[in-house]
């Protein structure tokens, strides 16, 4: 029996190198794995087998019913989103707490990252229904993405008439989320700074808290894919598996790559242990049992997620 071809769209992360390069495979199956600007929409593109997707819009469609992707717990994408939130360098605001009743701007309203970074307000206690908010791209001349989601927006959400930098800069928005840093943030003297101070020791206590560090985009399969090669999900899983331990491995090895890269990989193992970025779905559980039950509260998932509902 050939062995199948099977096609991924993926962004390009560090940890897919190996893939990407060769030096990591999947048993059984021939990997054509392509990189892209923006996360793709594995369904719109019939060429695709699978590819990365967003957490928050494929636990929103299973529990729809919709089966048409099955989800692996494979995070290609996670991150803490106590660095996401920017504020004006001369404002005042400096907690998530101080947030209750001001107007926040935001780069899609049922984003994964998105719901994370709602959940630290909710966390301190404050209430999202007194939050005017505002969907908008971070920057002019973004497309590509939806921003909305299909459900019908709350009335305190809207859809922003200016980018959000701009309207962070002019005083429309107190603060906003965004998963991407505009360029200025790495030059001296920019107008925005982040809320948190210190975000990495909240950060940490947040790992210290949960155990984990979000997951924000899957991979995923088409079902007829996985109805034809009930055996590829596993075989991707340890092939991504495989990629990740490698690319770290190499990283370590050859962590001259940024002037400190080696005391950030210290750092990293002694915060962490081993794998900070754990594939599975046992040692995903408890992630994924947080992310559905925001999804929830925060009015997204118009009925409670199990978490056990998104991956089989």
């Amino acid at each position: 029996m050939p062995i199948p071809r099977i096609r991924l769209a993926v962004r390009d992360w560090d940890h897919l190198v190996p893939l990407l390069t060769g030096r990591a495979g999947a048993r059984g199956a021939a990997l054509e794995i392509e990189t892209r600007d923006i996360t793709p929409d594995v369904l719109a593109e019939p060429v695709l087998d699978g590819g990365e997707t967003s957490f928050s819009r494929y636990a929103l469609a299973r529990a729809a019913g919709d089966d048409r992707l099955v989800g692996l717990p494979v995070f290609l994408m996670r991150g803490f989103r106590q660095r996401c939130v920017l504020v004006r360098r001369d404002s005042p605001l400096t907690s998530p707490a101080d947030l209750a009743g001001a107007t926040v701007g935001l780069t899609g309203w049922p984003d994964s990252g998105n719901t994370w970074t709602r959940a630290l307000l909710r966390a301190e206690g404050v209430d999202l229904a007194g939050v005017q908010w505002r969907i908008g791209p971070l920057a002019a001349g973004e497309t590509g993405k939806d921003r909305v989601g299909a459900r019908p927006l709350p009335g305190n959400v809207r859809v922003a008439d200016r980018p959000l930098a701009d309207g962070l800069a002019d005083g429309t928005f107190d603060a906003i989320f965004t998963p991407f840093m505009p360029p200025e943030m790495f030059a001296a003297g920019g107008r925005f700074r982040h809320l948190i101070a210190d975000y990495r020791a909240a950060e940490t206590a947040y790992f210290g808290r949960t155990g984990f560090v979000p997951g924000i985009h899957l991979l995923a399969l088409r079902r007829e894919v996985v109805d034809r090669h009930p055996g590829l999900p596993e075989a991707l899983q340890d092939a991504f598996e495989e990629s990740k331990r490698t690319w770290l491995e190499r990283r370590r090895l050859l962590a001259d790559t940024t002037p400190w890269l080696l005391d950030e990989l210290e750092t990293q193992a002694r915060i962490f242990g081993p794998d900070w970025m754990p594939y599975g779905t046992e040692a995903n559980a408890a992630m994924t049992a947080a992310f559905c039950e925001e999804l929830h509260e925060q009015g997204i998932a118009p009925r409670p997620i199990k978490a056990e509902e998104l991956f089989g």
